[in-house]
């Protein structure tokens, strides 16, 4: 393990080179990276981080009280510095994404999952591939499922040549893992597929987030989207019950009508 401020250095060098300042707008990664191999979903320290975070604390500050607070239990410094930087590229490169998750008592663990998941997509372009891609056409098949030969199958086409045999070995695991955690496969090989139930509030969100983010498709058909079990058709019929937007017709295809300027805006939804 790298001292800090090195580990620092690699994650920044990783991301995007300040994706903000070219277009206002935060941007999907795009750079393959292996931070997956450390970290999956990680549901549950992921809403501790959410619950305590105050964004105004520097990232060592915050790792330190972190560490001192037990925000994850008991684990050591290292690793706690691990969650909280690979946090920050999840979730702190969405800054109006913080408002809401610090704000939002009442999110159920469904809703929990599947924005983790989503954040994941965001800043993984593996991890988006393989649920948005190769994922949604393994359920078109006779026998809609996956396993880890499949997977690293899938690793070592997509990517020949990268990685040894064991890295793309561990990375087809923890692919699974991650997508078991967001509930879009079973836990045992070979794994059945399902989707995860996705709230009226967790696909506004989505959308309010989309809205403001550079990434590749549209609003209504995406990796994003895709991942979880929705078409355009079926975000049709989603609409009307959507807390802060609607979708409509209009002479030039479809068209959203937004009730909130921005997502820390659409916070209103759901803070008591």
């Amino acid at each position: 393990m790298p001292n800090w401020e090195e580990f620092l250095a690699k994650k920044n060098a990783a991301r995007e080179p300040s994706p903000t300042i070219a277009s206002g707008k935060p941007a999907e990664a795009t750079v393959v990276h292996t931070y997956l191999l450390r970290l999956a979903l990680a549901v549950e320290d992921t809403s501790s981080y959410w619950e305590r975070l105050d964004s105004s604390v520097p990232i060592p500050k915050r790792a330190k009280a972190a560490f001192e607070q037990q925000w994850f239990g008991a684990m050591s410094l290292d690793r706690v510095r691990y969650l909280i930087t690979s946090f920050v590229v999840r979730y702190d490169t969405f800054p109006n994404a913080l408002t809401v998750l610090s704000r939002w008592p009442s999110m159920d663990i469904s809703t929990r999952q599947v924005i983790c998941h989503w954040h994941l997509q965001l800043s993984d372009p593996i991890y988006r591939r393989f649920t948005g891609e190769l994922l949604p056409k393994r359920r078109a098949l006779r026998e809609p499922n996956v396993d880890r030969d499949i997977a690293l199958q899938w690793v070592k086409a997509e990517f020949p040549d990268k990685w040894s045999e064991s890295t793309c070995f561990q990375l087809a695991g923890k692919l699974l893992t991650a997508a078991r955690e967001a509930g879009l496969v079973s836990r045992r090989d070979p794994r059945t597929l399902s989707f995860p139930r996705v709230s009226d509030h967790a696909l506004a969100y989505l959308l309010y987030l989309l809205r403001e983010t550079r990434f590749e498709g549209t609003l209504t058909s995406s990796p994003y989207l895709k991942s979880v079990g929705l078409d355009e058709h079926l975000m049709t019929q989603r609409m009307p019950s959507l807390p802060g937007v609607a979708l409509r017709k209009a002479s030039g295809g479809l068209v959203f009508d937004w009730a909130h300027k921005d997502l820390a805006s659409w916070v209103k939804e759901v803070a008591l």
